[in-house]
């Protein structure tokens, strides 16, 4: 990023740190930052259609789950690059529910859901598959594709807090630890 980013981002070039940002041009410089990760390095995982299903299966091959627990599990397994929507894990839940393949037990107020013999067969049959996280390319080891455009949402999500609730001082040590991040990452496109 250059400092061109963080100046026009928020709306003016050259701007003073301790100024006082609008919450819109934060957010505009969030949305910016994002937009120019996806562009550059692939953007945000999109996995395809059978994927939670296929998700679901395999975790609950292991254990019995809710549905929270899931959505975790693939996000963490995925190193946050991929954490499906709870509207698209309750429905596939479902659906395995209707097939027969998964059984849902209420207890403490949620549902844990558990593979049925029948859900146990077809699970098996994917064994030999990798796990939906692991064949994308937003894998824990994607190096550019999945980690690099999360921290760079971090970043822009700290960015964004220091300039809503910080002081003068805390937006300018912000600032120089800005500049000090884009050289270092200069830097390292630099070694080879």
């Amino acid at each position: 990023m250059s400092g061109s980013f963080m100046g026009d981002a928020f709306g003016a070039r050259g701007r003073g740190a301790g100024d006082n940002w609008s919450m819109s041009s934060i957010w505009d410089a969030m949305d910016q930052l994002r937009s120019t990760f996806e562009q550059k390095v692939g953007g945000a995982t999109r996995m395809q259609r059978g994927d939670v299903r296929a998700a679901v299966l395999a975790l609950l091959s292991e254990r019995p789950m809710h549905g929270y627990q899931i959505i975790n599990e693939i996000g963490e397994r995925s190193g946050g690059s991929w954490k499906p929507s709870p509207g698209s894990v309750y429905p596939t839940l479902q659906l395995l529910s209707d097939e027969g393949l998964i059984r849902a037990e209420e207890s403490g107020g949620r549902k844990t859901y558990s593979l049925t013999d029948e859900g146990r067969l077809v699970a098996a049959e994917e064994t030999g598959r990798s796990a939906p996280w692991e064949t994308s390319s937003s894998g824990r080891d994607s190096g550019k594709h999945g980690a690099l455009p999360k921290a760079g949402v971090d970043l822009a999500q700290a960015v964004a807090q220091v300039a809503r609730t910080g002081n003068p001082d805390q937006v300018r040590e912000a600032v120089a630890v800005l500049d000090d991040a884009r050289r270092k990452l200069y830097s390292i496109l630099a070694q080879d």
